[in-house]
This record gives structure tokens, sequence and C-alpha cells, in this order.
């Protein structure tokens, strides 16, 4: 035997027999690594080819459930037939009603495993597909030093609506120019729509665009590519509530509007009102009602009669855009009322049976949606958690109101801001307290009483149905 290639453990120790022997035990320590490596790697193999060969075995056995579901017939085979021979008529009608009767419970079941197949995937695939589309656009400051009790606003969801009339996209006969002729974006509509954590109202706020605002210092906005530049905008102590989206887009309004309300906003929507036409269209119209005729100096002739009325999509955009109706006592206020009537008729449309149980129209306002808005923090599953959290609430639940102002335009041509009656709204909203609603004007020759204190500083609290 070659000395050279193996060693004795009771031959004499020297320097070369030292080596010899750890080089084999480093080998033998190789070797036996090797193997348990491989040991897993064999485990590993087997545990894959398993779990891949248990879906197949479950389509299999599912397919071949079904085949017996479908080709089983009622007669038996005709062995059984001659040995178990029913008595009587009644007992064969019997067997033959529990045969039947466990062949519609398998063809049942069947069908509900599809069923619920098909729901969890259409419900995964509308979710990848609408958050595709949705234009996603940095808006949110949920850190921002404005917000008060921000942990007393957890669970609370607060959606910052606005409505950006550009001119891209519009149509000769819209009659509202076009971008060249005005070029931007205009936030013609701000609105916040509040849930609270407990889902028992909705309380829409809306805010005129000429509001004068102390505007804060904002990255510039570029609404022909939703993004911000590295330039900032100087702050401007007096200025139109407008001028915030027109100058630093969705995260200058944010700002605005967390300064004015001291809410968390946690959502914002921006929709392009040249988005209304097709939302409405897809669900065939929306009804509105009015108490006359709807007839702007500017856009003409929108809705001829008094009433319920259901328009159509061009009819809608230019309801929501008009700004000189004849008879309204101001442009803004008008507008804005016109603009909270036609978001509930919309909302209730969209919510009908007639819209949720037509795919078509279902899938079209999705859509529309989807093309016409962009934002943060809004989605599929947001809009389910909220449409889940909300559900059973009445029309009763929910109120629009306008932020309260003096409703005279000052030597600027601005709306200001009523301080105190704006903070009781907004503080109601932040603790979930009941609104105040505005007291009757007192008859001629008598004073009016004085206001009571409110349920936080400690006067009777309303029913929270109130508000």
């Amino acid at each position: 035997m070659d000395r050279l290639t193996m060693t004795d453990e009771l031959e004499a120790i020297d320097d070369a027999t030292i080596t010899k022997r750890k080089i084999d035990h480093t080998l033998a320590r190789f070797s036996a690594a090797h193997d348990e490596l491989e040991a897993e790697e064999a485990k590993k193999r087997e545990r894959r080819e398993r779990l891949a060969a248990r879906p197949a075995a479950l389509l299999e056995q599912t397919r071949t459930a079904l085949q017996r579901v479908v080709t089983t017939t009622d007669s038996a085979p005709s062995e059984a037939a001659g040995e178990q021979a029913p008595q009587t008529r009644l007992q064969e009608k019997k067997k033959r009603k529990t045969r039947q009767t466990a062949k519609a419970g398998r063809i049942a079941a069947a069908v509900v495993a599809a069923l619920v197949f098909l729901s969890i995937g259409s419900a995964w695939g509308a979710q990848t597909w609408f958050d595709a589309k949705f234009n996603t656009v940095a808006s949110l400051d949920e850190d921002s030093a404005d917000i008060q009790d921000a942990a007393g606003q957890t669970g609370d969801e607060n959606f910052l609506m606005v409505g950006s009339d550009t001119r891209d996209g519009a149509a000769a006969e819209d009659g509202v120019g076009d971008a060249d002729g005005t070029p931007g974006a205009r936030s013609d509509t701000v609105m916040i729509a509040h849930v609270p954590a407990d889902r028992q109202r909705v309380v829409m706020v809306s805010f005129p665009r000429d509001l004068e605002i102390n505007r804060p210092a904002c990255k510039r906005w570029d609404p022909a590519t939703s993004s911000y530049s590295e330039e900032s905008a100087p702050a401007q102590k007096i200025a139109k509530l407008n001028t915030a989206y027109a100058v630093g887009g969705p995260q200058c309004v944010t700002k605005v509007i967390q300064q004015i309300t001291g809410m968390k906003m946690n959502h914002f929507v921006g929709i392009d009102f040249n988005g209304f036409k097709s939302m409405v269209d897809a669900v065939q119209g929306v009804t509105v009602y009015n108490e006359k005729p709807v007839d702007d100096t500017t856009l003409g002739m929108i809705i001829p009669q008094a009433g319920e009325v259901r328009i159509s999509g061009d009819q809608a955009l230019n309801y929501v855009r008009a700004r000189h109706v004849k008879g309204d006592p101001t442009s803004d206020y008008g507008r804005i009322k016109r603009q909270q009537a036609f978001l509930g008729a919309l909302l209730k449309t969209v919510m009908s049976k007639d819209v949720i149980l037509d795919t078509g129209k279902l899938s079209g306002f999705i859509d529309a949606f989807a093309k016409a808005t962009f934002g943060e923090n809004l989605g599929i599953n947001q809009m389910m958690t909220l449409a889940k959290s909300m559900r059973g609430m009445g029309s009763d639940k929910v109120k629009f109101l306008t932020v309260p102002t003096t409703e005279e335009a000052n030597k600027r041509g601005n709306e200001v801001l009523v301080q105190s009656r704006a903070k009781a709204v907004f503080d109601a909203l932040i603790n979930n307290t009941p609104l105040e609603e505005k007291a009757p004007a007192p008859p001629a020759g008598e004073k009016a009483p004085a206001p009571t204190s409110s349920a936080k500083s400690g006067g009777t609290k309303k029913s929270s149905s109130s508000g």
C-alpha cells in the first residue's frame, strides 16, 4: 500500500503525518458537508415537485368532479338495479329525488366555486387596471405643522377635491375657449369631503374660488407635465384661492386648505372638468333639480326647464362651469350650489342599481373617472374601504355647506372669510361634534338671542344626527 496516499493512526507521528491527517480530516468534513447539502437539496426538490403538482392535481380533481356532475345520470347500474330493486314506487320516487338533490348540490357548489374564483380574479384585475390608469401626483403634506390635533384625527378620511378647469382638449363647440387663449390651469372648484372615523356622517365643504387667502411660498407647478420645478413661487399675503393651484398645483392648494381648516388632508382628487362629460355619458345622464331654467349670458341656455331634468355630458360640463347665470345673486355662490347638486346627483346615480349591476355602465364610468382624475392616495383599495365603511348611511347623514364668508366681495373683488364661524365649523369636524346651524332671523322689533356656548365649551350637545 502506498504510504504517500494513506496514513495510519498508529504510525509514528511526525510533521508529514500530521499534515496528511489534517488533509484527511478536512476532506472528510467537506465530504460530510457535501452529503448533507445534497440531502437537503433533494428534500427541497421533492417539496417543490409536491407543491407544483398540487395545483395540477386540484385542477384535475375539479375537472373530474365537474365531469361527474355533468355526465352522472339518474339511472343506476343495471347490476345494482337487479340486486336492490325498490320495493315500492314511493321509495323509488324518494331515491330519485335524493339523487336529484345531491346532483343539484354538486352543481351549485361548482358554480359558487367558479364565481368566487372569477370574482377574485376580476377584482384583482380591476384594481391593477385602475391603479395603472390613475395619474399619481405628489399632493399631500400629512406632517404639516398646520394640522391641529393630528392624533385626534386618526381614522378620519378627508378628501380634498379640486376641479381643474384647463382648456386642454376642449372642443370649439364647448364655448369655453382653448389652451392657447386661456393657458394654464385654474382650480374653479375646491371642496373637502369629510368622513369621520365613526362613519356616521359625510360633510362636504365648498370654498369660493375668489376666497381671499394668504398664499404661502410654493414650488411652481407645470400642468402640462403634472410636475413641479425646483423654482419656488414667493408667498403672497393677499391672493385669490384659485391662484394657489395656478401657481403651485395640488401641493400649494393642500397647504392653503390645511392652514385654513387645521384638518389633515389624506386624499387629493383632481378632476378635469372636461372629464365630466365622459363620466356622465358613461352612466347615460344624471338627474338634477332646479327651481328655474339655467340660462348663462356666456354659455347660453343650459337647462331650459325647471324641476327634475336628466342632463347629458355636454350639459353637465356647462352646468358646473357656468358663472354668469341670470338671476344668480353672486357668480361664485350660484355655481357652488350647482356643483354640489351635480356631485350629489352623480354619486347617487353611480351608486344606483342601474349602474352597479350594469357591467357596461360601471366599467365605462370607472374608465372615464380614471382618465379624468389625478392626485395622491386614491385607488381601488381606498375607495372600497371607504364605500364599505359608509354602507347603509342614509342621505340625511350627508351635508353640503360653504365655508362661512361675509358673502359680499371686498374692494379687491375677493370673498372674505368670517374667521370665528369658520373656526367653529372646522373644530366641529375635527372633534366630530354637531355642526352649528344658522339661527332663524328674529321677528321685526325683537332682539336676537345671545349665542349659546358650543358643545366643546361645555354647552349642551345636539344629537349627532343634526350635522
